[in-house]
Order: C-alpha cells, then structure tokens, then sequence
C-alpha cells in the first residue's frame, strides 16, 4: 500500500469536532476521513492530554503536532514505503528517464509490473534520483571589451498614422544594442516609419 502523507490541519479538524461533542462517525464525516482514522486521531490527542471537556483551547498546533507524530507510519530514510519500491528499481527508471519518457509513461510501465506509487512520488522520485527535467548546464559568457559586442532584436512598436494614405499603419523596429558593459548597454534603435524621409530614424 502506497504511503499516505498525514496533514496536520485533517487531525485538527477531526479533533475539533470531536471536542464539539461529535460522535467518531460525524466527525469522520466531516474531515472527510474514515472512522477508524478519526479514531486514531482521537485517541492519539487524548493520550497527549487532551480532554473532551477542556474546550477548543487545547487544540494547539503542538498537540496537533504530537498526534502527527503518533499517527504517521515509519519513515526509514525519510521515505515512505512507495520510495523504497521505486528505490528497488532505480536503475531501470534511470534509463526511462534517460530514453526521454515521460513520468506517466514511466508509472505506465511500473504499473504493469504491479508497482503503484503516487504520482508525486515517482515525479519527485525521478528529478530527485534520476536526473528528470535537468536541462543543460548553462555556459557563462565573460563580458568582451567596451565596442565589442553589438545585440540585435526587431520587434512590434504598434500602431501609427499614416498622413499619406490616412490609415494606421504597423511600425517595428529594429534594435542595435551596442553594449559597452553587459550592464549598461547603449541602445540606438532604428524605426521602420511610414513617411520614408523620417526611416531610420534614431529613439
């Protein structure tokens, strides 16, 4: 059976309703769990020290922190049981990863072997052990001398009037980036315009 993580704010809203007076059935209802689960819940909080009389006050995120702790299955490693599955197969995933599948592809082909795992699992499972998602390593480019580098971009400005024709036009520009420093570049851009005696023209 896969692991199932325990959330604080579930046991505090089984204890909460248990502490209204709730029976286990009403209050498994409304947290949304099971009955035996709103029972472990219960009995870890009043073991703790919590009472039923003692009001909404005891509920303290410590309290709920000590049922959190009563309540979730061992983690050897700090992984659950699912973790250690895939851990079994790592090699096999490694390649998967490596052939360029995806991770539902992947949780496809463990399925067919009987292997069920969260998807979250086997996601983080597969950037965290087998590389999945890393892209390439980024190469640093040092800064050249004061005139040495020239950028070049074009781009959409919007839209102008056109006192020829009377209609708006689509202007763009091309962009020289003459970088004297990679950080204070000196940008000069050149204005595809309308009137052709104002082309070129330097903003």
């Amino acid at each position: 059976m896969a692991f199932r993580e325990v959330a604080v704010t579930e046991i505090r809203e089984v204890l909460r309703a248990w502490l209204a007076g709730a029976g286990l059935r009403q209050v498994a209802a409304q947290a949304g769990v099971d009955r035996k689960t709103a029972r472990r819940y219960v009995t870890a909080a009043v073991e703790a020290g919590m009472a039923r009389d003692g009001g909404l006050g005891q509920l303290t995120d410590g309290l709920a922190g000590q049922v959190a702790q009563v309540v979730r299955p061992v983690r050897p490693g700090g992984h659950g049981r699912a973790w250690e599955q895939l851990e079994a197969r790592r090699e096999q995933i490694a390649g998967q990863v490596k052939a360029g599948l995806s991770v539902v592809k992947i949780g496809v082909l463990l399925e067919r072997q009987g292997v069920v795992v969260p998807y979250r699992t086997l996601h983080r499972f597969c950037v965290e052990r087998c590389g999945f998602g890393r892209t390439a390593a980024t190469v640093r480019v040092a800064d050249g001398e004061p005139g040495m580098e020239c950028q070049l971009d074009f781009g959409y400005l919007g839209l102008l009037f056109d006192p020829v024709t009377g209609r708006q036009r689509k202007v763009h520009a091309l962009i020289f980036t003459a970088c004297y420093s990679r950080h204070m570049p000196y940008v000069r851009v050149a204005v595809a315009h309308p009137d052709p005696s104002r082309a070129g023209r330097r903003v």
